[in-house]
């Protein structure tokens, strides 16, 4: 769950990346979304599995991907919900890019015939806070940028919160929806019923509280390691403030060889050296 915080599941709305999943994994919401997003007609899309989960190696990071559709037309689409502004979102998206290429060529496929790969992040901030609502991102030659490297790569970053006429108003109204607006077209009213209607999925409402209990677990666990952790550093501060005020009340006598007060104290030669100067200049 992206954004830490647990909502009731009646209460999610498409903006929730678990709910933006359950819509975009229909095929009748998902392309015309990706229509209005790229402003093209596809004539279908095809879902490579329920929701793709990708890990090539036992050792690798794997990744549960949003949305993960093929349109049978050589392009392969990753689209992601996205409500908390982090720094490195451009290199997650490179990361997804590069690993849904390596899973296809996984399964068979020549580099030279790697589909056409767009990556689409649904932000309900503006990362790069220019008001744009629509930030898209190609290879391209530094030095002309009329010189495109055509490598079938494309990274978009739509932004809820765009303030500048940048986009179609089909797209404003799907973004302005998304952000909490009242749908205003056919699209958006369909895209609302479809989220009322997942709110009495039993079957969603269920996975979607399976989902907060492996959540709460993770924290969980997370909260008794961070204690450990924690209990381990404060006896292990506590024990080398012990040696340092024994050190120093032996320094203090002036009658014990630096090299004995290192053995009996358990500190460095270097570290009573440097307590004796710090007692010296007091």
């Amino acid at each position: 769950m992206e954004t830490g915080i647990i909502k009731k599941y009646e209460d999610l709305t498409i903006s929730d990346d678990f709910m933006f999943g359950i819509i975009m994994r229909q095929a009748k919401y998902c392309k015309p979304f990706l229509e209005t997003v790229l402003d093209i007609k596809i004539k279908h899309i095809e879902y490579p599995k329920v929701q793709e989960v990708i890990n090539l190696d036992v050792k690798a990071k794997s990744i549960r991907l949003d949305v993960y559709v093929d349109d049978g037309e050589n392009t392969v689409y990753n689209i992601e919900m996205q409500n908390i502004s982090k720094p490195d979102q451009p290199k997650r998206m490179r990361y997804y890019q590069d690993l849904i290429d390596l899973d296809l060529i996984d399964k068979g496929q020549s580099y030279k015939e790697l589909k056409n790969n767009i990556i689409i992040f649904v932000c309900t901030f503006d990362p790069f806070k220019l008001g744009r609502h629509y930030y898209s991102f190609e290879n391209i030659c530094v030095e002309d940028h009329g010189l495109r490297l055509n490598d079938g790569t494309k990274k978009i970053i739509l932004n809820t919160k765009g303030i500048i006429d940048d986009i179609t108003i089909n797209l404003k109204t799907l973004l302005d929806f998304i952000d909490g607006s009242a749908p205003l077209d056919s699209f958006t009213r369909e895209l609302s019923d479809a989220v009322e209607d997942a709110r009495h999925s039993k079957k969603w409402r269920v996975q979607y509280m399976n989902l907060q209990l492996a959540y709460l677990d993770k924290l969980d666990e997370g909260k008794e390691i961070g204690e450990k952790i924690g209990k381990e550093i404060g006896e292990k501060i506590g024990r080398e403030n012990t040696q340092k005020e024994n050190a120093k009340r032996m320094i203090a006598a002036k009658k014990i060889p630096l090299e004995d007060i290192s053995f009996y104290t358990g500190l460095s030669l270097t570290e009573v050296e440097t307590l004796k100067k710090e007692l010296s200049a007091q």
